[in-house]
């Protein structure tokens, strides 16, 4: 199988320019569907599945390979590869600005720019770094993920999206998390909430925005304005919008900046 049936990946418009755009936990490329295509006209638009996510092969997870997020960060490599694309602008949600982090070390020639929409490079606080979570509340939240991924599922996906007024998006994200394979999601969420990316930051290369959200109990202000600091090159953009996925509660907003940067 190839990487672009095992990621199920999607090429949509004709630009000479590719936009590619990554998901976060527990979700997958339909997340991005009132993004993505404002850029169809203007870019090669480029969505994928991670490895357990979505539409992509279940049978190709390896946990060995997806032990950290530099497996992740592998197979965004082997697609802008397989696709033929460099100097790519990379869109990243939640766990994977740091995927994208990662790829762009591994591979600058592939990215002229990354967009890191609520990134945080670690999720534990560390002495004067300040995550949003002790390794306490992590710990119970990896736990209470291992005894009850669909009841974990109906209670973060709310916190998570924020805006309560909008009860349709907490329950999108709540069944988006729920069709995720158990066993697949609880391995990608001790990666995800138990890494440390900040040393990879000062090594970006490529032009970096940051966009931030209110309200974002998963990466906070304070957070964002941390990535903005130890990136070269960066810039910060804090959204009127609220909670962690402004993808789906703000897509105008998150349109309007991704294209004033580009």
């Amino acid at each position: 199988m190839t990487v672009i049936d095992r990621n199920h990946v999607q090429v949509r418009g004709d630009g000479q320019r590719a936009v590619i755009f990554s998901h976060g936990f527990g979700c997958d490329q339909n997340m991005w569907r009132f993004v993505a295509p404002a850029f169809e006209g203007d870019f090669k638009t480029v969505l994928f599945d991670h490895v357990g996510a979505g539409r992509s092969d279940l049978t190709a997870y390896d946990a060995g390979k997806y032990s950290s997020l530099s497996g992740y960060a592998d197979d965004l490599v082997d697609i802008c590869r397989a696709l033929g694309l460099t100097q790519t602008v990379f869109v990243g949600h939640s766990v994977s600005a740091m995927i994208g982090v990662i790829a762009s070390l591994k591979a600058p020639e592939l990215f002229e720019s990354l967009i890191l929409v609520g990134p945080s490079p670690r999720y534990i606080n560390d002495d004067d770094y300040i995550g949003g979570f002790s390794a306490a509340e992590i710990d119970e939240l990896l736990t209470s993920l291992d005894d009850n991924h669909l009841g974990w599922s109906a209670a973060m996906a709310p916190a998570i999206m924020g805006n309560p007024d909008r009860p349709e998006l907490s329950e999108e994200l709540t069944n988006s998390f729920c069709r995720t394979d158990p066993e697949i999601a609880k391995a990608f969420a001790r990666v995800t909430f138990t890494s440390d990316n900040r040393r990879d930051l000062p090594r970006v290369t490529a032009r970096t925005l940051i966009l931030q959200c209110r309200d974002d109990i998963i990466a906070s202000e304070e957070v964002g304005e941390f990535v903005h600091q130890q990136v070269p090159n960066s810039q910060l953009v804090v959204l009127n919008a609220s909670g962690h996925c402004p993808n789906l509660s703000a897509p105008d907003e998150v349109i309007s900046a991704i294209r004033r940067f580009v």
